[in-house]
């Protein structure tokens, strides 16, 4: 068998790899009017351990931050509960004033109270704050896509979205998107405010939100999966198991099957893989360049709904 050899893109000239990135990564317009490029960045592990604290090498982290843009990636998407406040931070310090086009897309819903601890809190109030503090962190005027990082059950989703709701009719959020939920959750919210995103927990190896998937294609929503090559009981990245022997066989990393997976399962997948190392920063964004048959495809996700 004749091996697919996936050139690392810290091998090609600024000039080369910008081009190569805007034409191969495919695009999607979120809300209809914001063009991003389907594969875009996660900023989470830019924090410190634990997604806790500032990294210990800030200058690294600026560094990625500065590659993402260079190669063509125009969707980056934080939170301010990542660090908390540091993903945010370190966006506006790195790459302020933003180049046209990017799209940085943060959340607000989760609290941390510490390390390892992850809180709702969907008040109104709450949530009005979170959105100002954001925007001064970021240095922004207006938020483009602002997601509720997860509903909470001790608050009438009406309630937290119709809080967003207020900013946006001010002009300080331009679209709103859910993390977490199902479709009859995405029903409810719409009464309230358009959604334009899905953001759930989803890859090759744990597909629980299909049905979820299945309801953004169909209303046009963009669905951005996390953990998209794995994590716990569901990382792919293991060395010597099935599909790592599958990658091998084709001659790409698991990472780069598995990111490649999502782009050509749904028009309206959005990867965001995240990364504190450049190397694995390029590995990610070749995997744009993976194309198999549907009988390859189908045979790969077979192996991967047995990973466990």
């Amino acid at each position: 068998m004749v091996k697919r050899v996936i050139v690392p893109l810290k091998y090609l000239t600024m000039k080369e790899d910008k081009s190569k990135n805007t034409n191969s990564n495919p695009a999607f317009r979120i809300g209809g009017d914001l063009t991003v490029k389907r594969l875009g960045y996660g900023a989470m592990r830019l924090t410190g351990k634990g997604v806790w604290g500032w990294p210990d090498d800030k200058k690294s982290a600026y560094q990625i931050l500065r590659r993402v843009i260079e190669m063509g990636i125009n969707l980056i998407d934080t939170a301010d509960a990542y660090g908390p406040e540091v993903s945010e931070l370190l966006i506006a310090e790195a790459l302020y004033p933003y180049p046209d086009g990017l799209v940085i897309a943060t959340k607000g819903g989760l609290t941390r109270p510490g390390p390892g601890k992850w809180v709702p809190n969907g008040q109104p109030d709450y949530l009005t704050k979170c959105v100002e503090k954001s925007l001064q962190r970021l240095q922004v005027e207006r938020i483009d896509l602002y997601q509720l990082h997860r509903i909470d059950p001790k608050v009438p989703v009406e309630d937290s979205l119709g809080a967003l709701k207020a900013l946006q009719d001010a002009g300080k959020i331009r679209h709103v998107g859910l993390s977490e939920v199902k479709p009859r959750e995405i029903e409810r919210a719409r009464k309230v405010l358009p959604i334009v995103s899905v953001q759930n927990e989803y890859n090759i190896a744990n597909r629980k939100s299909e049905e979820t998937l299945r309801y953004c294609e169909k209303e046009d929503i963009g669905f951005i999966p996390w953990f998209p090559v794995g994590g716990g009981d569901t990382d792919l990245t293991r060395t010597g198991g099935t599909l790592a022997k599958e990658a091998e066989r084709h001659g790409v990393s698991v990472t780069q099957l598995a990111l490649a997976w999502l782009l050509q399962h749904s028009t309206v997948i959005l990867p965001i893989p995240g990364t504190s190392s450049l190397a694995h920063l390029e590995e990610n964004m070749a995997s744009v360049e993976l194309t198999l048959t549907p009988e390859e495809w189908k045979r790969i996700e077979g192996l991967a709904l047995g990973f466990r």
